[in-house]
């Protein structure tokens, strides 16, 4: 698929791989694009890229080799491209041990950032699920686990706080991919001590912006943005129109980079995870991540137009 890139990219998609993490400034008048942008994770300083990886659907290929390998081929570029954020859970069929045997292919590398999750609703059985999960992943401990959906979640945080004192576990968090959740978010980023909180932020499910993301701040909790294209209904939606003026402005040249590049921008947000099969898609992801970013009057300006077109 490197005949889709242009010269330009192909030269911007070398670039990064040279140089891996970095930060860059924000706004239009920022620096020619060059290395992958980081954000702080908050409790801790640690630097995370803002593009990540999902695996929800993508990575669900149970034993099929070839599709096995391109999952594993996707890991390979998503990690040269300085990418770290790899995220699933016990929900996504056979998506963690696909994980795994990509990441024994590519040597179990150690810039990767694992992040799991935990999903029963007895709290008795959390402690074998995540060893069930840490053993398919092959991983000696994950750096962040989080309560799926909060299922359970008054019994599961207080084993997730107790692995992360014990030193098994760096990070702890809670997510959600519905906004009948969100009171029930608000309510334990106001009274736990985590330190991630994963929900459905884009540039049409904007909900998140009116008390989650200022408390994330506020409170100093690092975000995971989900479901960045609503599982390709964005994409699939604006790819009938063309890209506007205003995208060169910020160095993309596809829509997805538009999408994600409106996530990345806003200040509260940690990482983006988009899911994908497919490495040409990895290389373009990850591309959103490097360049110019849309300051607030460009955000403003992003969303207006592209609300009447999904």
């Amino acid at each position: 698929m490197d005949h889709l890139l242009s010269p330009r990219r192909r030269r911007l998609l070398a670039s990064m791989l040279a140089i891996g993490g970095g930060a860059l400034p924000f706004g239009p008048a920022a620096a020619a694009p060059s290395a992958l942008l980081t954000r702080p994770i908050r409790s801790t300083r640690e630097a995370l890229p803002v593009i990540g990886l999902g695996s929800w659907i993508t990575f669900n290929v149970g034993n099929d080799r070839a599709a096995r390998a391109g999952c594993a081929d996707v890991m390979r570029h998503f990690l040269a491209a300085g990418g770290r954020l790899l995220d699933s859970s016990p929900m996504y069929g056979s998506a963690q041990e696909v994980i795994g045997d990509g990441l024994r292919q590519l040597g179990k590398p150690a810039t990767l950032f694992s992040a799991d999750k935990v999903w029963t609703g007895s709290g008795a059985r959390g402690p074998e699920q995540v060893e069930t999960s840490r053993r398919l992943w092959g991983a000696d401990k994950f750096d962040l686990l989080q309560v799926h959906n909060l299922l359970a979640w008054e019994a599961h945080l207080p084993a997730l706080f107790a692995m992360k004192a014990a030193g098994k576990l760096r990070y702890v968090g809670i997510t959600t991919s519905e906004g009948r959740r969100h009171a029930e978010i608000v309510k334990i980023m106001a009274s736990q001590p985590i330190d991630f909180v994963q929900v459905t932020y884009n540039i049409a499910d904007r909900e998140v912006e009116q008390r989650i993301l200022p408390l994330a701040s506020e409170r100093g909790i690092a975000v995971i943005a989900n479901r960045p294209f609503r599982q390709g209904d964005l994409t699939e939606a604006l790819k009938r129109h063309r890209l506007p003026a205003w995208a060169a402005e910020i160095d993309c040249t596809t829509w997805a980079q538009v999408l994600l590049k409106f996530i990345v921008s806003h200040p509260a947000i940690t990482c983006a995870i988009p899911a994908t099969s497919s490495v040409a898609h990895v290389r373009e992801n990850m591309l959103a991540g490097t360049g110019r970013m849309p300051d607030a009057a460009l955000r403003r300006r992003m969303a207006e137009h592209v609300a009447p077109l999904v």
